[in-house]
């Protein structure tokens, strides 16, 4: 790490220590890629879980990098510190930002509109206020410790007007976006009473990276309608008076994030949680099929969809109790916001209807765990599933698709996949449905349920070759290298 001082402004007025060291590279996120483990004395870090940190953490050990995010408590300053080779630069929020940019602008803004509208978004200006507020604490720790001509790597749609800003306040630098959730059509994303200021901010960006071709050009579309911005396709020209000619190139382009695949599949090797999933089994009953869905408890998953398919399923006799089984693990998620309070008594709702009409003395139809879990719970839980069920009805990736056909080493499992997942365009070998017809769900689940196991293992042996070939650092490289091939 560099010991070099920072020349640009510190940001003291802002409510964030200023730096003293600059970096070369640096990822900025909502989130730091530490999670706070222990209290008091005991206190201390650990990595995160999740693709994106398995993804960086290679290249910011290597090249001098930072990581600029929110370490999760509000009402609280954490000074700079070193973690697994990583430099960790934590950014203030006070619990009105939390409430208001995190819980309302990002989720009950931004979330909804961005998903097709499933559900209503709400427009506040306040919510807008802070938004733009946070926005620039995050672009201004980047610009204070940036060094000359580093590459920023921006992370997701809480922080859309990060790119401008620093392209207004450091034009030296080179700058990615990657949105891991949708980007609307036109049509949707022009409700958004500050569209063309969300546009402007993401357009500071030289490259814009998203999970799937659509949105890519749903992004260009909006940009060139509402923003400005002029080109053909998804090669875009702005407006930029730091260039001698007055232009800049913005490149959108599409980059399906994926998995740390060998790390899934080395865990589902592990003697321990073999055992582990015929132990899952065994104490559901051993049922002849177990179905599994993993899932955030969010509205944009689908989640009361397949509860529907499978209790019409029990209610036309094509399953039964004792035979069939569906696990369901609705982790927590923004359980302040109202809407998931809401969705929660729903399927919690369901869930108990559905067993109250259809379980046994000796069979439960549909464990339900509101849980998270750690990775080897989970990769045991996919080892333990004949049937994995992803029924999103609006998802930029969907990793979980991807991590249980990482672990089917044997060449087992079915996998029912949302046409609306980005996961769909790789994984084409999976029984791909749309969640809103639910007579062709419950087809899709029988189906899976009798596949020919030659025919299964043929889909499962063609979608394990994308995902290993395709993994979390295959795509993380390819965005940096695109990056450093578009930047002047």
């Amino acid at each position: 790490m560099s010991q070099q001082t920072a020349k640009k402004p510190t940001e003291e007025d802002n409510g964030i220590p200023a730096r003293t060291h600059i970096y070369d590279f640096l990822v900025v996120s909502n989130r730091l890629p530490v999670d706070r483990v222990g209290e008091g004395e005991d206190a201390g870090w650990r990595r995160s879980p999740g693709g994106l940190v398995t993804a960086l953490a290679p290249v910011m050990e290597k090249s001098d990098g930072a990581w600029v995010g929110w370490h999760g408590a509000p009402d609280e300053e954490v000074e700079p510190f070193e973690h697994e080779g990583i430099s960790i630069l934590p950014v203030p929020l006070s619990a009105g930002e939390v409430e208001t940019y995190y819980e309302g602008f990002s989720n009950a803004t931004l979330w909804p509109l961005y998903h097709d509208v499933i559900a209503p978004p709400e427009f506040h200006r306040t919510w807008w206020d802070a938004y733009r507020k946070v926005n620039q604490r995050f672009a201004d720790a980047v610009t204070a410790c940036a060094a000359d001509g580093a590459t920023v790597w921006v992370q997701d749609y809480q922080l859309q007007l990060v790119p401008a800003m620093l392209r207004r306040q450091r034009p030296d630098l080179k700058i990615g976006f990657f949105n891991h959730i949708p980007f609307p059509p036109q049509e949707i994303f022009a409700q958004l009473p500050w569209r063309r200021q969300v546009l402007e901010g993401l357009l500071g960006a030289d490259l814009l990276g998203f999970q799937r071709p659509n949105d890519a050009s749903n992004f260009a579309r909006a940009a060139r309608r509402y923003a400005g911005a002029s080109g053909k396709g998804t090669h875009l020209v702005v407006h930029d008076p730091t260039r001698h000619d007055g232009r800049r190139e913005v490149r959108a382009e599409a980059f399906p994030i994926s998995i740390d695949t060998a790390r899934i599949a080395e865990l589902a090797s592990r003697p321990e949680i073999i055992e582990r999933a015929r132990q899952i089994r065994q104490d559901l009953g051993d049922p002849k099929v177990i179905m599994l869905g993993v899932d955030r408890l969010d509205y944009t998953k689908g989640i009361r969809h397949r509860l529907k398919a499978f209790e019409e399923l029990l209610t036309d006799g094509r399953v039964k109790v004792g035979e069939v089984t569906l696990i369901q693990v609705a982790s927590p998620s923004r359980e302040r916001v109202e809407q998931y309070r809401l969705l929660r008594e729903e399927i919690e709702g369901t869930v108990g209807r559905i067993n109250g009409t259809f379980d046994t003395m000796q069979h439960t139809a549909v464990r339900y765990l509101h849980h998270s879990y750690p990775t080897e719970e989970m990769v045991a839980l996919y080892l333990a599933a004949d049937v994995m069920l992803v029924t999103a009805l609006r998802d930029g990736m969907n990793l979980v698709a991807k991590e249980y056909v990482a672990s089917r080493l044997d060449g087992t499992g079915a996998l029912i996949l949302s046409e609306f997942a980005g996961a769909a365009d790789q994984l084409k070998q999976a029984l791909l449905i749309n969640p809103h017809d639910i007579a062709g769900l419950k087809d899709s689940i029988t189906t899976a349920i009798n596949l020919p196991p030659g025919i299964a293992a043929r889909r499962m042996k063609t979608m394990r070759r994308q995902v290993l070939v395709h993994n979390v650092e295959e795509w993380s490289s390819i965005f940096l290298a695109r990056l450093k091939e578009v930047c002047p």
